[in-house]
């Protein structure tokens, strides 16, 4: 049962939710209400690695889609958001990787979010993660966020590793180790071959707390202000809404779409833009859906030969073998390896990561494999373009209008050209050459305005929407370095939408960091 008051309310149950609640909660003087807007998520096609781009466009998906972008044919992006307790941990291709250092020293000496630095969050990388590999100083062994080594390894993803050794880009068995560059295998949040989520790891364990509640189906509509106090929450459920009171604080969830959606809709963000909408404006805060940033991919695709497809083991035997020892092919995260680098000499950090699937990955995976492929999905970590988001109406259920202005920065596209010519040279060559038959959709020999035009035609998502509640000491933050909303007492914002600057790499170890570390600023603060 949903009581009427709680010394928090946290909206949404995802890669951060899941852990401040369960962190709050363990505290047994203190109450949590955790409201998530999906159901459960515990279903073979979240368990299963190898699954997670069947949950895209179903029950369990926002179903997202951007605007149009003008430098890729007007196209608009699908966005896949998980919507179920765990978010986006439960749906995401589960690679571990923390970002450089140079990501939050920047957050730190350019943004202002003191404390915010690479030597202040790695304890909180370190508190959160069980490595059954790697140790001490840099990585945890205790943690509830299994990090494990893929129990089955495709050949032609060893061959590509291998291949770009070959062509000059040095070894690296820990991307999250002293140093980022380089190529490797990924290693994987799962445990014994299965998902581990942030529900699995946090949220589970913490269910049978008295102090903790978790209110499913619950879209959060409003967040209550009393003056400049926040001091509830209004959400629907089964066709009515109700409405809870959070004594101490109420702190939003929701990710770099619903926290600002979630936001505006209550009357915090840019005046002019909610006066559109006849929404009555309670705190003028301009950064509200601004500073939008994602990681754009572009899949280099092959026909292959004389090897295999991850396609191939999607079959009973391979789900027996997963169900019995947890164990083969459907253990596999698809984006089982790859490698960063610098697109050219000059810059302090890598804005490259290639991500290599036995397969072809294209379309977010909507599409049925007619030919064995092999994909390198170059990926640009460093972004210089920055889109919005904005409201399309005052109702909630109503989807925001989502422009992350994808190589609106010429930086990028000349980035993600080189990136694609260098991972063309690299794949083209050593072990992984013997397999590749002939490019798809691409010629033998592409030229410059060839690889302009596939990114035109092919660049989505890498799933990693971040900034849009910025934190900093600016005139645009949203959030102060301890992720209070300016402006407004009594609420805070915790999940990737607080990054000032996408981090280089996947971001929901950065994300479940973001809500350990928030969790001790709350605990002190109380």
């Amino acid at each position: 049962m949903t009581e009427a008051t709680y010394d928090y309310v946290v909206v949404g149950s995802g890669s951060a939710g899941a852990v401040l609640a369960a962190r709050l909660t363990e505290d047994p003087g203190v109450t949590v209400l955790l409201l998530e807007a999906g159901g459960d998520s515990d279903a073979d096609e979240v368990n299963i690695p190898a699954a997670f781009a069947s949950l895209f466009k179903t029950k369990w998906d926002w179903n997202y889609s951007t605007t149009g972008q003008k430098q890729l044919h007007g196209r608009r992006a699908y966005w896949p958001r998980m919507k179920a307790l765990g978010g986006c941990s439960a749906m995401n291709a589960m690679i571990y990787i923390r970002g450089n250092r140079a990501d939050y020293d920047t957050w730190r000496d350019q943004y202002g979010a003191t404390g915010w630095g690479f030597d202040d969050v790695l304890p909180f990388f370190v508190r959160a993660e069980h490595n059954t590999r790697f140790g001490a100083p840099l990585h945890g062994q205790d943690g509830p966020l299994w990090v494990e080594d893929r129990r089955w390894t495709h050949e032609l993803t060893t061959a590509y590793v291998e291949s770009a050794v070959s062509d000059g880009v040095k070894r690296n068995d820990d991307f999250n180790g002293v140093e980022q560059e380089g190529a490797g295998l990924y290693q994987v949040t799962c445990r014994k071959g299965r998902r581990w989520s942030t529900y699995e790891a946090y949220l589970r364990p913490a269910q049978a707390r008295e102090n903790l509640t978790i209110t499913t189906f619950a879209l959060a509509t409003r967040i209550e202000l009393d003056g400049d106090r926040a001091t509830g929450v209004t959400f629907r459920q089964g066709g009515r809404e109700h409405t809870v009171s959070a004594r101490r604080e109420v702190l939003l969830c929701g990710g770099a779409i619903n926290s600002p959606q979630l936001l505006m809709l209550s009357g915090i963000g840019p005046a002019t833009h909610l006066r559109e909408h006849a929404i009555d404006v309670r705190v003028d805060l301009p950064g509200v859906g601004a500073n939008l940033q994602d990681h754009p991919v572009v899949p280099m695709i092959w026909h292959t030969t004389g090897t295999t497809d991850l396609a191939d083991f999607n079959n009973v035997r391979g789900l027996l073998r997963w169900m019995a020892r947890g164990s083969g092919p459907l253990t596999s995260n698809v984006g089982e390896g790859g490698a960063f680098f610098r697109s050219r000499e000059g810059l302090s950090a890598p804005d490259v990561q290639i991500h290599v699937a036995p397969s072809g990955f294209y379309d977010n995976g909507f599409h049925e494999p007619t030919s064995r492929m092999f994909t390198a999905g170059v990926t640009l970590v460093s972004v210089a373009s920055r889109g919005s988001l904005r409201l399309r109406s005052a109702d909630p259920a109503i989807h925001p209008a989502i422009d992350p202005a994808y190589f609106d920065d010429q930086v990028d596209l000349d980035a993600m050209l080189a990136g694609m010519r260098r991972t063309w040279d690299t794949c083209r060559q050593g072990p992984l050459a013997r397999f590749l038959d002939r490019p798809w959709e691409l010629p033998a020999e592409p030229t410059d305005d060839d690889l302009l035009e596939h990114v035109r035609r092919r660049a989505q998502t890498l799933f990693h929407p971040v900034a849009t509640c910025a934190m900093g000491t600016g005139e645009d933050a949203v959030v102060d370095p301890s992720l209070a909303v300016r402006g407004v007492t009594g609420l805070r914002v915790v999940d990737a939408s607080v990054m000032p600057v996408v981090p280089r790499g996947n971001t929901n170890a950065p994300t479940i960091m973001i809500a350990e570390k928030a969790a001790d600023e709350i605990r002190k603060s109380s």
